[in-house]
């Protein structure tokens, strides 16, 4: 037996959703899932529409102030939770923490003995001269992964001077020897020639970009260069000059060896 249509007076009987108007035959709207029963007044308990915001009545939330404090006791919950996982992963060794910003670059990496001091309070240059320092020595101790991590940061700290002088791009250069970066090392050494002639470091870093790079002629040109503005060029008594006098008397005595003189 087949059931009959209902009728218009049965369709409007029938209950709806508050909320999209569907036909609902449960406690929640099967279109939108908006609860089809209302609940009672938590002030004066006057019962409720389905959807209701406020009492009819009195005028009080629908809302209870214990569903809120539910809600808030779940989110605390829910933070808690994500803490104790954070710390699980910290402790496990799996967590690495992000590179330091220039600000407190002093303070990672195990280039240096003991703890670095905070570099935020100096001046960009003393910044910059630091993180070369630091970048340096990690080369001497084949620290590449040192060297990797500042470099970057010395080169910024070195974008960010208000001037640059010889001994500065000198520094500059000597970074990018560091990571490999030979055509900007021999850029800067042509600034340090176009700012000073002759200047004893653009052949050095000139002669060093070509050693490391296997460049038998060009290292040979930088090492008569070199030797040819050496007399000339201690005699101007620049500062630099004193304050690498090793580095320079390294190079001199290669360039020596190996043009026998």
């Amino acid at each position: 037996m087949t059931r009959p249509p209902a009728t218009g007076q049965a369709l409007a009987a029938a209950p709806a959703c508050a909320a999209c108007g569907a036909p609902v035959s449960g406690r929640f709207c099967s279109r939108c899932g908006a609860p089809t029963e209302g609940g009672s007044c938590p002030a004066c308990r006057t019962p409720l529409s389905p959807g209701a915001r406020f009492c009819h009545r009195c005028g009080a939330a629908a809302r209870s102030a214990s569903a809120g404090r539910e809600r808030i006791g779940w989110i605390v919950a829910g933070v808690a939770l994500i803490l104790a996982l954070v710390v699980i992963v910290w402790r496990s060794g799996a967590f690495k923490p992000t590179v330091p910003d220039m600000a407190n670059a002093g303070n990672a990496g195990p280039a240096l003995e003991g703890r670095a001091p905070d570099i935020s309070g100096m001046s960009p240059r003393e910044r910059f001269d630091r993180l070369f320092e630091r970048v340096i020595r990690a080369g001497e101790a084949n620290d590449t992964a040192t060297v990797i991590q500042f470099a970057p940061m010395a080169l910024g700290a070195y974008s960010q001077l208000d001037s640059v002088n010889t001994d500065a791009r000198f520094h500059a250069a000597m970074i990018d020897l560091a990571t490999g970066e030979f055509a900007a090392a021999r850029a800067l050494a042509d600034t340090i020639l176009a700012d000073a002639p002759g200047h004893l470091f653009a052949y050095l870093l000139r002669g060093e970009a070509a050693d490391r790079q296997k460049q038998a002629a060009a290292l040979t040109v930088s090492y008569r260069e070199f030797l040819a503005h050496y007399d000339a060029e201690m005699r101007a008594g620049r500062a630099e000059y004193a304050e690498h006098r090793p580095v320079l008397d390294a190079f001199r005595t290669r360039a020596r060896a190996s043009l026998g003189q």
